[in-house]
């Protein structure tokens, strides 16, 4: 089942984050989430067994910019209270990948079945968030304007290793006219904790991506004439990560299925 399918399954969007989680608890809502909430922040998901969780944190305090981190349950509990007081990792995103060995051996709409008493859940910063400041500046994004999603790249920027975790950068990447590219970073600047501003403009083959209507993940978008393809450190770099590393099992969520939390985007502004 494709994420466009998933989105032709979904509901009008959700105006809190409890209100988001919930729908898609009962199933009401099982598509991408962006659109999602607007003005709530969205999380990219890693859940790890307890004897990887510390070097898991190490990765995410050496690699900022794709592994924002902004929540930790403790072993076992599916609950993060920092995020939101009704929220279980367990089905609260529309879709998870099940990894064995670094390959991808399930992808179910809740992790009930999945579920250990040794795991542990790390919400990592997701670029969803600062997409509300994007649009309400009327800069467009044209993967939203497609009805699709973003589209992402492994690229040729190492990660910075800890432990067994190291590996190539992801990026997402939205076309702009270099106004609206240089407005952005202006924007985005303000929002480290998801993600920050762009890693790259233009030329993708200096970062490694040979093909831009290729991406390794999400859905290609148009790139018009008179525009830039903009680069963004993405949350998908654990996923990336993952297939390198091979760890024996683990967790994430599926690219663009992500945790909708109570927190408000502007907590994590710098104004």
């Amino acid at each position: 089942m494709t994420m466009a399918t998933l989105r032709d399954q979904g509901s009008e969007p959700a105006a809190t984050g409890v209100a988001a989680r919930l729908a898609i608890r009962r199933g009401s809502h099982a598509g991408p989430t962006s659109g999602l909430a607007p003005g709530f922040v969205q999380a990219n998901l890693a859940i790890l067994p307890k004897d990887l969780a510390e070097a898991f944190l190490r990765f995410c305090q050496l690699n900022p910019k794709p592994c924002p981190l902004i929540g930790v349950s403790a072993p076992g509990d599916w609950r993060i209270p920092a995020l939101g007081e009704n929220l279980d990792i367990r089905t609260d995103l529309p879709r998870y990948r099940v990894w064995h060995d670094g390959a991808v051996v399930d992808e179910p709409q809740d992790l009930l079945r999945w579920w250990r008493d040794d795991l542990v859940s790390f919400a990592i910063g997701c670029s969803f968030s600062f997409e509300h400041a994007l649009i309400e500046d009327g800069i467009e994004l044209r993967h939203i304007t497609c009805n699709c999603t973003v589209p992402m790249y492994r690229t040729a920027i190492e990660t910075v290793p800890a432990g067994p975790f190291r590996g190539p950068l992801v990026v997402s990447m939205r076309p702009m006219t270099p106004a609206d590219a240089i407005r952005a970073v202006q924007i985005t600047t303000r929002f480290p904790a998801v993600h920050g501003a762009p890693v790259h403009i233009g030329k993708p083959e200096l970062i490694g991506i040979a093909d831009i209507g290729a991406p390794d993940w999400g859905d290609a978008v148009p790139i018009r004439d008179d525009e830039l393809p903009v680069f963004w450190a993405c949350g998908v770099t654990p996923q990336s990560v993952i297939m390198a590393v091979r760890p024996e099992f683990c967790i994430t969520h599926y690219p663009g299925a992500m945790l909708v939390t109570d927190r408000r985007n502007n907590e994590f502004a710098i104004m």
